[in-house]
């Protein structure tokens, strides 16, 4: 956020008062602090569990359970409602941070209040207050988001990036598997499992919040809603930072127009092995991805720092990303959601080992990353406001292939948006 000057009283002189010079960036720091990868692994982790297990399982069986005969089209009202929130509060809840100065008491606070919010959404039963409850839910989760994203530039060297990078993109398949196993664990019981989802998060927040100890930054002032318009506005005319806002939002557009109706899609086009459940046959796939993720996660974040080659990775992986998207559609059955889900996993775990280190090194201003990744995260929650309302249309206009077919075509476009970036090999 821009800082905001009063304007000095006249003085009695012919000589103007000299223009004080614009405040310096925060240094880089020289390391990394100890033990701060495997706090941001834990608390992205958590995040992560949280987000997959409502997401894929619980929320998707709680608005079947609601509303059995339009579950597809329910799911995308309710998923696209509350992404919105999730567009709003990231950016916000980052500038936030920034004029504080800090970035601990902002994960605390949004994990501490993810387990009431968990608590209602389990609490409730028609579809009007689902999509209320994870509206809260999401606004929540984007304050605690917004600020442990904002980690790694305020407190990693630009030269390990990449390994932090990893550490974070790590979360993702550990975090994927525990959210999985928690949602089809409690299939039959949705209060407790968004709970122990919920207490996931405070804990992890406790831990990174009281163990990860954080240099206080120069706190900012209070800026107007039209200022804070317009600086949003110019992070995204920086040529570099704006074809990577581009890539993201392609990518995980095409990701999630496919993952968020992973189950619908288990239970309506696959064929599963006799006696499978779809929610048995996403606990068998999603550890299979996520430990594809794992080993295509610790290969190419160091490599992406000892060759400095940040953007050809991001390319290959959401590349591989959209290619393997013909898999389901050419073998609808379990063998071949194997095969994507491995294929899949080592694309998007490519995509998140490096996609952070990228963009961290050009952000518009190391004063103010929090807010300038808030608006990058908008291509993270942003798609996820539009994908489910055309996943929702083509799956009932079309069916489930023309939706793979969408999501690799997505991927494939965001590859191609990083080749414009010129600051990052």
């Amino acid at each position: 956020m821009a800082l905001s000057e009063s304007t000095p009283a006249p003085v009695p002189t012919p000589v103007p008062a000299p223009v004080p010079a614009p405040p310096a960036a925060p240094a880089a720091p020289a390391q990394a602090s100890r033990g701060l990868l495997p706090l941001l692994f834990t608390g992205n982790a958590a995040m992560y569990a949280l987000y997959v297990g409502v997401g894929a399982i619980l929320l998707p069986l709680q608005v079947e359970h609601i509303a059995p005969h339009d579950k597809v089209a329910m799911l995308g009202l309710v998923s696209g409602i509350s992404a919105i929130f999730a567009a709003v509060f990231n950016p916000v809840a980052g500038a936030l941070s920034d004029r504080s100065g800090r970035r601990n008491p902002w994960i605390l606070a949004g994990g501490l209040l993810a387990v009431p919010a968990m608590v209602l959404l389990g609490a409730v039963n028609s579809i009007l207050l689902v999509a209320l409850a994870w509206c809260l839910g999401q606004a929540v989760m984007n304050v605690y988001q917004a600020a442990i994203t904002s980690i790694v530039p305020d407190r990693v060297p630009e030269a390990k990036r990449g390994t932090a990078s990893a550490a974070v993109g790590l979360g993702l398949p550990i975090g994927s598997v525990i959210g999985v196993l928690v949602g089809n664990g409690f299939s039959g019981g949705f209060r407790t499992g968004y709970l122990v989802l919920g207490v996931l998060v405070a804990v992890a927040a406790l831990l990174v919040s009281g163990i990860g100890k954080e240099q206080r930054r120069p706190a900012k002032a209070p800026a107007s809603l039209g200022e804070q318009a317009r600086v949003f506005a110019d992070s995204l005319r920086t040529h570099d930072f704006r074809w990577a806002f581009i890539g993201r939002a392609l990518l995980v557009l095409g990701y999630f127009a496919i993952s968020g109706y992973q189950l619908y899609v288990l239970q309506d086009h696959i064929a599963l092995p006799h006696g499978m459940s779809a929610t048995a046959a996403a606990a068998v796939l999603t550890p299979v991805s996520s430990l594809a993720m794992v080993v295509s996660i610790a290969v190419c974040g160091p490599l992406s720092d000892r060759m400095d080659a940040r953007k050809r990775f991001v390319g290959l992986s959401a590349a591989a990303s959209g290619a393997c998207a013909l898999i389901p559609v050419v073998a609808p059955t379990f063998a071949g959601m194997l095969v994507f889900s491995v294929v899949n996993g080592l694309a998007f775990g490519c995509f998140m080992a490096v996609d952070t280190a990228l963009v961290t090194l050009v952000l518009p201003r190391a004063e103010d990353a929090a807010r300038d990744m808030g608006v990058l995260n908008i291509a993270n929650a942003g798609p996820q406001i539009v994908a489910p309302f055309i996943a929702s249309v083509v799956v009932g206009l079309a069916g489930y292939d023309l939706l793979f077919l969408l999501g690799g075509l997505l991927s494939v476009l965001g590859a191609l948006a990083v080749r414009p970036i010129r600051s990052v090999r």
